[in-house]
């Protein structure tokens, strides 16, 4: 099977999800390994690439010519040993872009349906947790034609849920969502990753949904893996970049919510030092993440003044990498955070940038929109 150099979980992170496949598909061979630890691992990449084979053969809908899929230490399947479990018993729950409820029972119907293929006997208490966590209390009694598309995902969630499933599927969950409905869902999604302990297989060719959900990246493109590690790790590496699409690559930093300026700009604290934004977002103390595009990051060599930008930033050249012609990406290092800059060659030429070399980067604070303020 083929490897990528860096296929593995954080460190220190308890192996959760393994997963090793061969299989021919049309065109290619989806040929690829990776062991994850629990949280949301993202199989990323273009249409085509083999992220819903991986996930039909996990589910058990597809058997690879080879392979070998075990979760939490249970194998799953095993070619070599002839092992392969139904699908109904490997206590997966599948959670497709189509909701799948069944129109003529109510949500609290279809959520209970859900509870009849839990290995054992589930209480109320466990009922009610899932429609807490999940925001469905006023819904229970609706049908399905009563709900938004947002609603109808979080249904299809809360019952994949109540059968007590040892991992979660997601096969583009948001592809069939319009931007409104997506902002709706995706806070809830953010909990499940925060709040289940469970490894997630979150199937997206939409790079601003793995920044912000993504414990885990799996880089897919035709039919192997083109990267694998932490979510901030790839985002952020300049080899990968290309891979992500120029208007998409750029990387996720941490930060905390300082508070709001006199003037109206909240200030977050960053590795690299303060960044202002131009809304509110959040409480003083608040952790989130900042998803800044790669076209957003200028460089100088010194420290710049007389510029409208408010963010300037020490950092340090990490990685210079070519991109499409005439393009550089530049990976900086803001303490242990790591940041992306997409800039021409002729301007890494002027300026004589180096890997190793200290700069400044300048990110203009109306660059950095409101959805790519994240959840922790």
């Amino acid at each position: 099977m083929a490897r990528a150099a860096d296929c593995g979980p954080d460190r220190g992170a308890r192996v959760m999800l393994e997963i090793s496949l061969r299989h021919r598909l049309s065109g290619f061979t989806l040929d690829l390994a990776l062991s994850a630890p629990s949280g949301v691992t993202a199989l990323f990449g273009p249409s085509g690439a083999g992220k819903t084979t991986v996930v039909n053969a996990v589910a058990g809908l597809l058997r690879p010519e080879q392979g070998r899929i075990a979760v939490g230490g249970e194998v799953l399947l095993d070619t070599g040993a002839n092992i392969c479990l139904p699908p109904h018993k490997r206590r997966i729950g599948y959670v497709f872009q189509d909701a799948r409820l069944f129109p003529h029972l109510s949500v609290r119907a279809n959520l209970l349906y859900g509870r009849r293929f839990a290995p054992v006997s589930r209480d109320g208490a466990e009922f009610d947790r899932v429609v807490a966590m999940l925001g469905l209390e006023a819904l229970l009694e609706r049908r399905p034609a009563a709900l938004s598309g947002g609603e109808k995902s979080r249904v299809a969630l809360g019952r994949a849920l109540l059968c007590a499933p040892r991992m979660l599927l997601m096969d583009e969950p948001l592809a069939a969502l319009d931007a409104a409905r997506k902002e709706e869902i995706l806070p809830y999604f953010e909990r499940l990753r925060d709040e289940v302990q469970l490894p997630i297989l979150y199937v997206s060719h939409a790079p601003a949904e793995v920044a912000r959900l993504a414990t885990s990246v799996a880089l897919i493109e035709a039919g192997h893996l083109r990267g694998f590690g932490p979510a901030r790790e790839v985002l952020s590496d300049p080899g990968l970049a290309p891979s992500l699409g120029m208007r998409e690559a750029g990387a996720v930093i941490s930060g905390q919510v300082a508070g709001q300026e006199a003037d109206g700009l909240a200030r977050i604290e960053t590795a690299g030092g303060p960044v202002l934004l131009p809304y509110p977002t959040g409480q003083p103390g608040q952790a989130l993440r900042l998803r800044i595009h790669a076209g957003d990051v200028t460089l100088a060599r010194g420290r710049p003044e007389g510029l409208s930008a408010l963010n300037i930033l020490p950092a340090r050249i990490t990685q210079i990498r070519p991109a499409e012609a005439p393009s550089v990406y530049v990976q900086l290092a803001l303490g242990p955070e790591r940041l992306l800059a997409r800039l021409t060659t002729r301007s890494v030429a002027a300026l004589g940038l180096t890997e190793g070399m200290e700069c400044h980067a300048i990110i203009k604070a109306m660059s950095v929109a409101s959805e790519d303020v994240l959840g922790r």
